[in-house]
């Protein structure tokens, strides 16, 4: 019992994994009988992972208003905002537009629609993505409470930023109200390593119901793509981002990747980049040593506008369903699909298969049926948890590069393999 206790959190996570799956495919070799579906997949597992989704999801909001309005407030002069958050978005454009380009590439040099087969999709199914324009309208709140009420983090981000404006601009009564949500964001973070106790559980009860529920049918069928997608994931997640943050941050790769573990198992269990928010704010300050008015600033920001993982699957999808299709597109349709991947990723939620969402939008915007989706449904769920670890990876890579360029890293945290063992061993 004592030898457990004292295994880190990601190994924890981890041994939940390996075992949810081999509980999951003995259920599935068994044919996942009736008295399974009823008392494990759809009773106990579906119970505990729903209720570990729901306690991160929980997180989400008050974790990243008050965090934001901690970060904004803490900057004494209001112009270090705008240059931050110019660098952050500037690079969070330009690996979206990286990740987006691969994407495109390998589907034209390696055409993974050769020879595959649709399956059934309802209309209900695919739904229509939000207009960019309207996107930018929403940004700005007319009911803050209402938009921390519906999740929206765009809306959320900005109201928080202003008021952390606001604060500082306020003198000796922001100190005060400054302060109160300082205390507030500690009590939050005790919250999340409380949250963070019942993880293995969690992740043992979601991995055992995919592995249970799964068919190899599903996998079999577009096999080319499932694979074209993994392997450029695997490139701009483990070459992109490294060459990035040694070029541009003169960090070592290697020492980042490992840090970054109990984030990446996170949001491979959750598929969702804001319910991994609260693993990614821990991960990145503790671990990797970026101050807290980076950190709360950049990280839910990516989680809204940063979707490598995401851009990657529209790209290759994108190619795939024109070559099944047998439409050729031009330069002119591949530059669109470009411009329209890196536009709609802006304001996309972090949530499991949104991707699909906006691919509608773009296959609708370069004239190729949106029912092509249908292709690509059944083994959507893998390619979505690892497309989310490519997309935090991202987040938390821009972070640290940001934060360097600031002064705001600590580079003895970031150089001690040890730093943020007692987040490790919640």
């Amino acid at each position: 019992m004592t030898s457990v206790n004292k295994l880190s959190l990601s190994m924890k996570i981890f041994i939940a994994m390996i075992a949810g799956a081999v509980v999951g495919l003995i259920l599935n070799f068994a044919g996942n009988p009736e008295w399974s579906q009823i008392w494990l997949t759809e009773g106990l597992f579906k119970v505990v992972g729903q209720v570990f989704i729901s306690l991160l999801k929980m997180l989400v909001v008050p974790l990243v208003f008050v965090s934001l309005v901690c970060g904004s407030s803490s900057l004494s002069d209001p112009r270090m905002l705008g240059r931050v958050g110019g660098k952050t978005i500037g690079l969070y454009l330009v690996t979206t537009a990286i990740a987006v380009t691969l994407a495109l590439t390998a589907a034209v040099i390696f055409k993974p629609g050769i020879g595959a087969h649709p399956v059934a999709v309802s209309a209900a199914e695919i739904a229509e993505a939000t207009p960019f324009t309207q996107v930018i309208i929403d940004m700005v709140p007319t009911n803050p409470v209402a938009a921390m009420a519906d999740g929206q983090m765009l809306p959320i981000i900005f109201f928080a930023v202003l008021l952390g404006i606001s604060i500082t601009l306020s003198r000796e009564t922001g100190v005060r109200v400054a302060s109160w949500f300082n205390d507030m964001n500690t009590v939050i973070m005790k919250l999340v390593t409380l949250v963070m106790r019942f993880a293995p559980y969690g992740v043992f009860s979601l991995i055992a119901i995919l592995a249970a529920t799964s068919s190899g049918a599903d996998f079999m069928a577009v096999g080319k793509y499932v694979a074209l997608v993994f392997v450029v994931l695997f490139v701009h997640a483990l070459l992109v981002y490294p060459t990035v943050l040694a070029l541009v941050g003169r960090l070592s790769p290697l020492m980042f990747l490992s840090k970054l573990r109990p984030a990446m198992l996170f949001a491979f269990t959750t598929a969702s980049s804001n319910a991994t928010i609260p693993v990614t704010l821990e991960t990145v300050e503790k671990k990797v040593g970026v101050s807290n008015k980076i950190a709360s600033f950049t990280i839910p920001l990516g989680a809204t506008i940063n979707m490598d993982g995401t851009a990657i699957m529209q790209g290759i999808a994108t190619g795939f369903i024109a070559q099944f299709y047998g439409i050729d597109l031009s330069l002119g349709q591949y530059l669109m699909v470009v411009v329209m991947v890196i536009l709609a990723s802006i304001g996309t939620a972090g949530v499991p298969s949104v991707g699909l969402v906006v691919l509608a939008g773009v296959l609708d915007q370069v004239g190729l049926p949106a029912e092509g989706i249908a292709l690509i449904l059944g083994v959507d769920r893998l390619l979505d948890m690892t497309r989310t670890v490519v997309n935090i990876t991202g987040d938390s890579m821009i972070t640290t590069v940001v934060a360097k360029s600031e002064g705001e890293l600590d580079i003895d945290v970031f150089n001690d393999p040890d730093a943020g063992l007692e987040f490790e061993r919640t």
